[in-house]
């Protein structure tokens, strides 16, 4: 069976503010310091398995020109652009019912754009054994991380360990983000991975899915797949993401079905949340610092310094964050980051758009 991907690059980034903006998110950034972009490196990781033009890329017209610039090798059919953000059950769908229009039926990896992988062979090697798993039936997949710390910040999967297809296991259920001692008692039982958010499948069996507990998005989404070529298809694609609820396919689908599997995987996966994943990314220097772009430093100990062009100069500082772009500069604790979001929805209520 033809093996296709999803790639989903509609997000924000606003944790990355000040680089990240909405005109220029961060999965088109680059923050690895190897010259290419998150969406770049999610598209080439998975070249060995799936042809550039079965690469399907969900986004938003606003992004529509930088997919174009960064992979002009993608097909232009194949970025779907949704008029309005309607979450995750709604873009998975849509990028199903194009494949679906296009090859029958396909196997569908679908990938977040701004993630980071380690060990990139070993995360082909998962993916190939969730192929195995998906084209049984109608198995849906996804693929866990296995735990390295009790960490609050991910959502949680519960696993059966006696129940196995293949190198699967089946999924007892999904859970939230914990507080700090649930995550703990997660990690101890050995029985929880975190979420990943990286699916495979049948384009037909998260359609089916989806008709079955979400059936006004799915009825939505045949009246797209319907037009799909034809001179109607922007108008009917704007009139049904119009209207069409907003909701997550791990709320609205995967935990209420019972053909979930999850794959283990040790892979090196870093969501790349915040500023804090770049020490994770790139090398530090001997005093535990990561440096980028114009900076000098005198007795500056665990940092993160980004520069653009004018100088920054920094003296006896610890752990901050410090990004410097042409008209804004952060100034930020390690352990204030999660806050960033609040600097951006402080710009909102004030107006202040030339910064967002």
């Amino acid at each position: 069976m033809k093996v296709t991907a999803l790639i989903l690059a509609g997000g924000k980034g606003e944790r990355f503010w000040p680089r990240s903006r909405k005109h220029n998110p961060k999965q088109f950034l680059c923050l690895t310091g190897d010259g290419k972009t998150m969406i770049q490196q999610t598209v080439e990781r998975i070249l060995p398995l799936v042809n550039m033009e079965d690469i399907f890329i969900s986004t938003n017209q606003n992004y529509k020109k930088l997919v174009r610039e960064q992979l002009p090798e993608i097909p232009q059919e194949n970025i779907l652009c949704e008029p309005v953000g309607r979450n995750t059950a709604p873009g998975i769908g849509l990028g199903a019912v194009h494949i679906r229009k296009k090859y029958e039926d396909a196997i569908m990896l679908v990938l977040p754009s701004d993630h980071q992988i380690k060990y990139k062979g070993m995360f082909l090697n998962v993916l190939r054994d969730a192929i195995r798993v998906a084209v049984q039936g109608r198995n849906l997949v996804t693929l866990g991380i296995t735990p390295s710390a009790p960490e609050t910040g991910y959502g949680y999967i519960r696993f059966n360990p006696e129940v196995t297809v293949e190198n699967a296991f089946a999924v007892d259920r999904f859970v939230e983000k914990p507080d700090a001692a649930k995550a703990k008692e997660y990690i101890e039982s050995e029985e929880y991975l975190w979420n990943s958010g990286m699916f495979v499948w049948k384009a037909s069996s998260i359609l089916t899915s989806i008709g079955e507990h979400l059936p006004e998005i799915y009825n939505g989404l045949t009246r797209i797949e319907s037009s799909i070529g034809t001179e109607d298809e922007e108008s009917i694609l704007s009139g049904v993401f119009d209207v069409i609820p907003s909701e997550s396919i791990d709320y609205g689908v995967l935990e209420k079905e019972k053909n979930i599997f999850v794959l283990p995987g040790t892979f090196g996966w870093d969501d790349v949340g915040s500023w804090l994943s770049v020490e994770r990314m790139r090398p530090l220097n001997d005093s535990g610092n990561v440096v980028a772009g114009n900076a000098m430093t005198v007795n500056v100990k665990n940092c993160i310094i980004e520069g653009s062009g004018k100088l920054i100069a920094c003296i006896g500082l610890r752990d901050l964050v410090i990004v410097d772009t042409d008209d804004a500069t952060l100034i930020c604790s390690k352990d204030s980051t999660a806050d960033i979001k609040k600097i951006v929805e402080n710009l909102k209520i004030c107006n202040r758009e030339e910064y967002l």
